[in-house]
């Protein structure tokens, strides 16, 4: 099943992907410059979300326990490279 994203044909000007990691694509959403930095996990219709710096789970997005500890790893493996695109994405 597709996402909401997909389905409205505006993945990429709304939510900008950052990473493709196996099933998931990692991205944040246009609207989030308010929020702390994060990012969000998509793989197919379940969309989590991390808080970063450190990272933590905000939402599990209907992942399963084990998979969100996964997930957490490929998230802070890469919490570097995610924060530099949310500066860049973000700055005025």
């Amino acid at each position: 099943m597709k996402s909401a994203q997909h389905w409205l044909g505006i993945e990429f000007l709304m939510s900008p992907t950052i990473d493709r990691v196996g099933p998931y694509r990692l991205f944040f959403y246009s609207g989030d410059r308010e929020e702390p930095p994060h990012v969000h996990v998509e793989r197919e219709d379940k969309i989590a979300k991390f808080w970063l710096n450190p990272v933590r789970v905000q939402d599990s997005g209907g992942f399963r326990a084990h998979e969100i500890r996964r997930i957490q790893r490929l998230v802070e493996e890469r919490e570097g490279m995610i924060l530099e695109q949310w500066n860049e994405h973000f700055s005025d």
